[in-house]
């Protein structure tokens, strides 16, 4: 049988707070706990709010945390850009010139205002559905319009159901024209986007378990039909709940508090560790614990499967 190959992929946009601390935790244990191995995977698409200082304080925040990996990011050098997006553009380019011969793409002039008009759908979160206004533009509009402005790159989907059983929230399932929409596989400024990135990645790296935030279980359903179109077998998916903060709202950089930085300063990585198993569901109460001494322990039936508010006295450290 062959090993699971897990992975975290952090975007080093700025210092690891608690949520990406829990993930972590629950990426490490879903693989460590079936024998599996780890990648490390920057996700440093974004040029301009990426930095190689937060990747470095990422790492050392991991192994501070207890959790190691077997392959994957280091501070770069020839071996390891591989697992810098941001340093594998070649790459994303032999993915989208796949696409492009299957004659999947269109070029997008759209403006950010015009993506949000009032005549666009919206799906249920607040997601904009693509109107397809530049879908079927002829060869002339397409030359008259760049002159004047550079294109993104859009994939056009099928009127197609994808559904899929996630491992922490059950089944889960999207029509790609309606719930999704054609979506954007390069920016205009040149950028891959996350969704060709991700799923390419995923592919060509051999993960074949997918453990992250439940907001990103809408992402999934396009990233199952990229995999299907490039060849690459589907991962089996975990999408766990998300840390809030007592307003209800999610957990993110901003929250210069409870960043790695600040509560290394306030508590030991077993502390530390002992809260985020207990909030998981994984551990009946708050205890120190090292993250291997939570290998045994570990299930997915255990894993809460809503997103879990935490109020002031669990928030003090």
């Amino acid at each position: 049988m062959e090993s699971i190959k897990g992975r975290f992929a952090p975007s080093p946009t700025g210092r690891m707070h608690l949520g990406n601390a829990f993930c972590a935790l629950l990426a490490w244990l879903s693989a460590r706990s079936q024998g599996g191995r780890l990648l490390l995977r920057m996700e440093d698409l974004d040029p301009q709010r990426s930095r190689e200082r937060y990747a470095r304080m990422l790492m050392e925040d991991l192994l501070w945390m207890g959790l190691d990996w077997d392959e994957g990011a280091g501070i770069p050098g020839e071996e390891e850009k591989q697992y810098w997006q941001s340093r594998r553009e070649e790459e994303y380019a032999k993915a989208l010139d796949l696409l492009k011969w299957q004659e999947l793409l269109y070029p997008c002039f759209c403006t950010r205002a015009e993506l949000h008009a009032a005549e666009a759908p919206h799906a249920s979160d607040g997601q904009v559905i693509y109107s397809g206004r530049c879908r079927e533009l002829t060869m002339e509009e397409r030359q008259e319009k760049e002159k004047h402005r550079r294109p993104a790159i859009r994939i056009r989907v099928p009127d197609e159901m994808i559904s899929f059983t996630d491992g922490c929230r059950g089944v889960y399932e999207e029509n790609l024209a309606w719930d999704c929409g054609d979506f954007i596989l390069r920016r205009s400024d040149g950028v891959f986007a996350y969704q060709l990135a991700v799923t390419w990645d995923d592919g060509v790296m051999g993960v074949s378990q997918v453990v992250r935030g439940s907001d990103l279980l809408s992402s999934t359903p396009r990233q199952i039909w990229l995999q299907r179109l490039w060849g690459f077998p589907q991962p089996q998916y975990y999408h766990a709940p998300l840390l809030l903060a007592p307003d209800g709202r999610r957990l993110s950089k901003r929250d210069g508090d409870l960043d790695l930085g600040a509560l290394r300063s306030r508590i030991g990585p077993e502390e530390l560790v002992g809260k985020l198993a207990f909030w998981a569901g994984i551990l009946p109460k708050e205890e120190a614990v090292t993250p291997r001494e939570l290998v045994s322990l570990f299930d997915w039936e255990k894993v809460k499967k809503q997103d879990i508010l935490l109020d002031t006295p669990m928030l003090d450290f």
